[in-house]
């Protein structure tokens, strides 16, 4: 059976580790950066030795996992004399097979898996590994052994073309990265009453997790819900007349979003064309909300705050794109 080595022992490269090893793949060599991390690593796999350099760790197995951040892949593969009938495999979500060229060059078979999973420290990595999606790109016969390591590790895979490798990153990025973000602006709406962010988190966990498992059961688009699958014009109204009175950064955003939604409202089937170009129009128009119904909602302390274009919660504001009077972006 063929021997498996890792070079960089961060939150990826320990999960997979771990797991490999205990569906009895020989895990037997790990390099990183730091000591410590490797000796970390290695104390997690039976039989795992830690070598000092990433040549010497290629010199001793026949697949490399180089588990390194993004911008170290390259820097690592063009250092090590890798050989004929070697793999080298590297585990980003953005980068191509590409940037394994010059292993290629030297006779070595080169490929790429990538775990679709959010791993936000090792523990959770390990946990959360098995029954992931693996993005995967190679050709046989490497191809199908990273196809049986996914299915090793309980998990399904998707075979890329490295010209779809951004988009099919960025997408993650939208359903994992920007969940936390819109998670954190739902958070500064709660703020505006009073709320801590830990009791607004534990308050707004049914409500993802509710959320997951319609997705999960139901599907799109029949699990959307809310003012816009209803085509409740009255009130996304009192929504826009509200956020422009308190923070019109989260305004903007408010509108964009409610724009990508109204197309997944018609697919519903719950909301037809006069009702979406009528939401369209609301959620386009520039002039002032907050004179209209404004529910619950005060006027900004003071005028340069309403047109700074920042979040008045975040301690480090950002700038957000705003709307002109055509709905267009500037």
């Amino acid at each position: 059976m063929e021997t498996i080595g890792f070079i960089g022992a961060g939150t990826t490269g320990t999960a997979l580790a771990v797991r490999l090893s205990q569906k009895g793949c020989p895990v037997v060599a790990v390099s990183s950066r730091t000591l410590a991390s490797a000796q970390k690593l290695a104390g997690l796999v039976p039989g795992c030795r830690v070598y000092d350099t990433a040549q010497e760790l290629a010199d001793a197995v026949d697949l490399v996992f180089i588990t390194t951040p993004d911008d170290a892949i390259a820097m690592v593969c063009r250092q090590v004399s890798w050989r004929a009938g070697q793999s080298v495999v590297h585990c980003s979500g953005a980068h191509s097979v590409n940037i394994l060229e010059p292993a290629r060059e030297l006779g070595a078979a080169v490929g790429s898996m990538h775990p679709l999973q959010t791993f936000a420290d090792v523990s959770q990595a390990v946990e959360n590994l098995p029954g992931s999606t693996f993005a995967l790109e190679a050709e046989d016969p490497l191809l199908s052994r990273l196809k049986d390591l996914a299915s090793l590790l309980n998990g399904k895979w998707v075979e890329l073309r490295p010209g779809q490798k951004v988009l099919y990153h960025a997408a993650a990025v939208f359903a994992c990265n920007y969940l936390i973000t819109l998670v954190k602006l739902s958070l500064d709406l709660w703020h505006e009453f009073g709320i801590l962010p830990q009791e607004g988190t534990q308050a707004l966990l049914p409500l993802l997790e509710g959320t997951i498992n319609n997705i999960r059961t139901i599907g799109l688009p029949g699990c959307l819900t809310g003012p816009i699958a209803r085509g409740d014009l009255g009130t996304i109204q009192r929504h826009l007349s509200a956020l422009e009175a308190t923070d019109t950064a989260l305004l903007s955003t408010y509108q964009e979003l409610g724009l990508q939604t109204i197309p997944i409202a018609i697919a519903k089937g719950k909301v037809d064309g006069q009702r979406a170009d009528e939401m369209r129009a609301l959620l386009m128009r520039a002039e002032s909300f907050a004179d209209r119904d404004s529910e619950g909602a005060e006027r900004p302390r003071s005028l340069a705050t309403l047109n700074s274009g920042r979040c008045l919660n975040a301690p480090n504001s950002h700038h957000y794109v705003q709307s002109d009077n055509k709905g267009g972006k500037k």
